[in-house]
C-alpha cells in the first residue's frame, strides 16, 4: 500500500504545490513566446534536454549517483513518455492554433482524469464523494475565472482535443509516478528527463531538421531557459517531492492552482485589476481544494456535534 495514498495535505504540502503551480504556470507563457518561433518538437526537445543537463550536472556536483539498472532506465523512459513526450508535445502544438487561456482550462481537466483512472488504476485511491465534487467545483472555478468567451473564441477542435489527451496523460503520469515513491526526486526527475532526451532526439531529427532552423532571438531563448530551469528541472523536483509525500491525486491538483496562481501574481507584480469573474472563480478554486482537503468540513461537522 502507497503511504501516500488519500494523505491529507499540510502545510508544507501545500506549499509546494503552490510554489508548483507558479513554476508550471509560467510554462504556458515561456512555452506561447518559444513556439511562435520554432518547431513545437523541437521546443518540447530544447526544455527537457536542457533541464535533464542541468539536473545531471547539480547530481554530479553533489557527487550523487544516478540509477544504472535496465529497470529503473525502463521505469524512466515509460515516466518520460507520459510525463513529458506526449503531453508536452501535444500541449505546445495545441498553442500554435488555440489560446493560452483555452490551453489552461482544458489543462485544468488533469485532476479529473486522475480520478477517473485511479478508480480503474490503483484500486486503494479511494473516489471519495468530497473530493469528486471538489475538483468539479474547481474546475468550474478556473472556466468562470478565464472566462467562457475563451471556449467560445476558438474552433481548433482538433487542437482542443490534443490538450485533453496530454492532461489525461498527466494522469497517467500521477498514477505510474508511485513506482518512484522511494526514490530521490532529483534523481527520478533528471531520470525522466534524460529518458525523454534521448526518445525525442530521432523524431526531431526526422520531424523538424532543427540544424536547418535560422537562430532564435534573444527573447525565445530567454523564455527556453525559463522553460527549461524553472518549468521544469526545478519543477520537476517539486513535482517528485509532492508524488512521494501526498500521492497522486493530490498532486494532480496543481492545475487548478495554476490559473489562480498566475492571476495573483499579475495583480501583486504587475498591478493588473480583479474583476467580478475572476475574483468568483477565485472562490470557486479556494471552495474546490477546502473539499479536496476535507479538514474544514471534519473540523466544522465535529464542532457541531459538541
Amino acid at each position: 500500500m502507497d503511504r501516500a495514498i488519500d494523505r491529507p495535505l499540510g502545510t508544507r504540502q501545500w506549499m509546494l504545490l503552490v510554489a508548483l503551480s507558479v513554476l508550471w504556470g509560467g510554462s504556458f507563457f515561456f512555452a506561447k513566446v518559444a513556439v511562435a518561433e520554432l518547431p513545437p518538437l523541437t521546443v518540447v526537445w530544447l526544455r527537457v534536454s536542457a533541464a535533464a543537463v542541468a539536473l545531471l550536472a547539480f547530481l554530479r556536483l553533489t557527487a550523487v549517483a544516478m540509477p544504472t539498472s535496465a529497470a529503473s532506465w525502463r521505469r524512466f523512459a515509460v515516466m518520460g513518455l507520459l510525463n513529458n513526450v506526449v503531453p508536452f508535445g501535444l500541449m505546445f502544438w495545441a498553442q500554435t492554433r488555440i489560446s493560452t487561456g483555452l490551453a489552461a482550462i482544458l489543462n485544468a481537466t488533469t485532476p479529473l482524469f486522475g480520478l477517473v483512472l485511479s478508480r480503474f488504476l490503483a484500486r486503494d485511491e479511494r473516489l471519495t464523494p468530497g473530493r469528486i465534487a471538489g475538483v468539479l467545483c474547481g474546475f468550474c472555478g478556473v472556466v468562470v475565472m478565464i472566462g467562457l468567451d475563451a471556449l467560445r473564441a476558438d474552433t481548433e477542435v482538433l487542437a482542443q482535443f490534443a490538450v485533453l489527451a496530454g492532461a489525461c496523460s498527466y494522469g497517467l503520469a500521477g498514477i505510474y509516478g508511485r513506482r518512484f515513491r522511494d526514490a530521490p526526486p532529483m534523481t527520478t526527475a533528471a531520470g525522466q528527463l534524460a529518458a525523454s532526451t534521448l526518445i525525442l532526439l530521432p523524431l526531431i531529427a526526422i520531424a523538424d531538421q532543427p540544424w536547418m532552423l535560422p537562430m532564435p532571438s534573444a527573447h525565445t531563448i530567454a523564455a527556453l531557459a525559463g522553460l527549461a530551469l524553472l518549468s521544469t528541472a526545478l519543477g520537476y523536483v517539486l513535482y517528485f517531492r509532492i508524488l512521494a509525500e501526498s500521492g497522486a491525486n493530490n498532486l494532480l491538483l496543481v492545475t487548478l492552482l495554476i490559473p489562480l496562481s498566475a492571476l495573483l501574481l499579475g495583480t501583486i507584480v504587475l498591478g493588473e485589476r480583479l474583476v467580478a469573474a475572476q475574483i468568483g472563480g477565485m472562490v470557486l478554486i479556494i471552495a474546490g481544494l477546502a473539499a479536496i482537503d476535507g479538514r474544514l468540513f471534519t473540523i466544522a461537522s465535529a464542532g457541531g456535534r459538541r
